[in-house]
């Protein structure tokens, strides 16, 4: 599941490691901690971003990493946010899942290793990718705090025409 590599880390890796497991406890809700600890699923129609419409981008409730943008959400009718495609690929890692009664990849965050939901392959063109993940295990960015919170390299998806 995670890359294979040396002991050297990336500036990524540093700037987005996950925190003690007693730093995860103190500072999520016990939703959020089930949800990316526990490989929970919170209420489809009943979670923060299912219907979200501004603009800004989705990082990971633990580490912070970014994973999401709304340039990439779409209603897929499921009651959870919907993504065509990662912001980062590098911060998104798929696995087998198979705890259901049907095979599924389940998504998670690669430098905070939290659940974040699954993939399935019955998204819009091109790819045909549909990113289902449980609001619990985000936190959104509004374009308009990028910069001051650090993200501000996000800023030029948002000067973009949308579809261009």
């Amino acid at each position: 599941m995670r890359p294979i590599g040396g002991s050297k880390r990336s500036a990524d890796e540093q700037a987005y490691a996950r925190p003690s497991h007693a730093e995860i406890r103190r500072r999520l809700t016990p939703l959020q901690y089930e949800v990316t600890q526990n490989q929970a699923t919170e209420r489809p129609f009943e979670n923060e971003f299912w219907d979200h419409e501004a603009e800004g981008i989705y990082v990971d409730i633990v580490s912070g990493e970014p994973l999401f943008s709304s340039r990439d959400k779409f209603d897929s009718g499921c009651g959870w946010p919907s993504f065509t495609r990662p912001l980062r690929a590098e911060n998104v890692l798929e696995r087998d899942d198979r705890s259901l009664w049907m095979p599924r990849t389940e998504v998670r965050s690669t430098h905070g290793d939290s659940h974040l939901g699954h993939v399935f392959d019955d998204g819009p063109a091109p790819a045909g990718l549909r990113y289902c993940i449980n609001s619990a295990a985000l936190r959104f960015i509004p374009k308009e705090n990028l910069e001051k919170e650090g993200y501000g390299e996000f800023l030029a998806l948002f000067a973009e025409k949308r579809g261009g």
